[in-house]
Formats: C-alpha cells, structure tokens, sequence
C-alpha cells in the first residue's frame, strides 16, 4: 500500500456523507487540508475520485471501485477492534502448555478442570512430549509453560515444585514367582528381570539409568515404550517388570494386581512441577494460570 492510512481514512468518510465541510466537522480537521489530502490521493493514484459541485462531491467510476476496497478494509478493522474489546472484557487468551502424556493425565487435567471454570474464555492447547521435548520448546518460545520433571539445570526457567513422585519396580505375583522357581533371589531381581523402562529420550530413563550405574545394576533384557500408561499395562500383563511412579499404580498395589519390589537401594524421590522460560513475556493468561497454581492445592 503506497498511501498512508490517513489518506485512506478521509477518503472514506468524504465519500460516506458526500460533503468535505460536514467531514471536516467529523474528523475536526480543516476543509483545506482535507481537499488536500484527497488531490494528493488522486494524484498519487493517477485517477479522479469525486466529482465536485455545488452540492457536494459523488464519488467517479474508480472511486466507486476504490471505496468498495476501502469500505470492505475498514469495516475488518472495526470488526477487530470490536473482537479485542471483547476479548479483553472477558478475559479471553490463549495458553500453549506441554506435558507428558502421564502427567498430563494424573496432574495436569485435575488443574485444567478447576482453573477453566474461572477462565472459561482461554483456549488451552496442550502438547504431548517428553520433559526434555517440552523443555527445548519452551526455550523456542513455542510453548508457555510445561508440566515436567525437575531438571538438574535450571538456569533458563523458573520451576515451581508442586509434589514428590517416586519411581519404583512392581510386578506381578505370577511373574515374581516364575523368578523364585528360577531359584533367583531377592537381590538379584533386577538384573535377571526382562524390565520394562520408558525410551532414553525421557528423563525418567535418564534418571534411573543414573540410578542402575550408581548401584552397579546392569540390564540383561529390557523393553522400552514412550508411554507410561502402556508401560503399566504391560507390566500388569507379566511382560516383565515395570519400572513406574508409585502414585500412579496405587490401585494396583492396594488390589494386589501389581506388587512392589523391595530394592536394598531405594531409588529417591524427585520433584515434578510447573516451568516457564525466565526470558520469555508473560501474558496475560500466563500470568493467570501461574497465579492459580500457586493458589491450587490437589
């Protein structure tokens, strides 16, 4: 667009009431300047826009073509503008959060649930992935905040802790005594177990690889998923034993269908929570959502 807005702007309304003088009055600006903002229009643009008489201006052919544009451009801006006004009375936003599928079913929704009753107006999308996934995206200013796993390095992000978790071995009792018939001692459970781990990407993997070289455990056979759920699901099947978070089997442990197993060296509890990136702009329903949180008790 070669012609700045104004020129646009009195364009429009001269050809709205079909006089320069009622225009000058409506947009407190003086009639000569107005006649000149409109020459230097048709001058620019090469063609007459008004005809002038006595009894004001009409628009020519090409203004007609011209003002259907300018008409159609200005009516999307009130609209807009309408839209923002709205939007900003009923707090409407948009928050981009990422977790993994597990936390985002056992501690992220519990939050949504209670957060969107407040926050009707605020669209939620939420991405899947690993903590380290979510934490490359949050350094790309791709999401807004994660639900994740403390990482060792926080020096990029601000976490806020909401709770312990524990990761733990658990069987079967089928498959714990198909070991015992083995002749395969408490001990050496681990190390003679086909275990069932998440993938290398995820840092529950990471964190308990660092656990299996600390206490000299070597892996004889393991199978490896992406999904914590399905990792139960095959743990409660026989498949091996699973390497899951305690709080998320409680069921299971209380009914029976999944045994915990003992470990000399139990592994330490960690801390999940939420993260935003330091350097990031905190909107408006950031800011919101944050401010729940930090109120919101499980």
């Amino acid at each position: 667009m070669n012609q700045n807005l104004s020129s646009y702007r009195i364009f429009y309304a001269v050809a709205n009431t079909g006089n320069i003088s009622k225009t000058a009055k409506e947009l407190y600006i003086s009639q000569p300047a107005i006649s000149k903002s409109i020459q230097k229009l048709e001058e620019n643009l090469g063609v007459k826009l008004f005809d002038r008489s006595s009894r004001g201006v009409t628009l020519t052919q090409e203004g007609e073509l011209l003002y259907t544009h300018v008409k159609s451009a200005f009516e999307t801006l009130t609209i807009g503008e309408d839209k923002l006004r709205r939007s900003a009375a009923l707090g409407m936003g948009s928050l981009a959060i990422g977790a993994s599928s597990t936390l985002c079913k056992y501690i992220l929704l519990p939050y949504l649930k209670d957060f969107i009753k407040q926050y009707p107006h605020i669209s939620i999308s939420i991405a899947c992935h690993s903590t380290n996934h979510t934490l490359r995206l949050l350094e790309d200013g791709k999401l807004d905040i994660g639900l994740i796993g403390k990482p060792e390095n926080c020096k990029s992000i601000n976490f806020y802790s909401l709770k312990e978790i524990k990761d733990i071995f658990a069987a079967t009792r089928d498959y714990l005594h198909n070991l015992s018939v083995r002749g395969i001692n408490r001990r050496h459970i681990l190390q003679s177990s086909t275990l069932l781990l998440l993938d290398r990407e995820n840092m529950t993997r990471q964190y308990i690889n660092n656990y299996f070289q600390e206490h000299h455990i070597f892996l004889q056979d393991a199978i490896e998923v992406s999904n914590m759920d399905l990792l139960i699901e095959m743990t409660k099947i026989s498949l091996g034993a699973g390497c899951v978070i305690q709080d998320f089997v409680q069921a299971e442990l209380k009914s029976g269908a999944l045994i915990e197993i003992p470990l000399e060296h139990p592994i330490q509890k960690r801390e999940i929570g939420f993260a935003h990136n330091k350097t990031s702009k905190i909107s408006k329903s950031l800011e919101q959502f944050i401010e729940f949180y930090e109120k919101y008790k499980l």
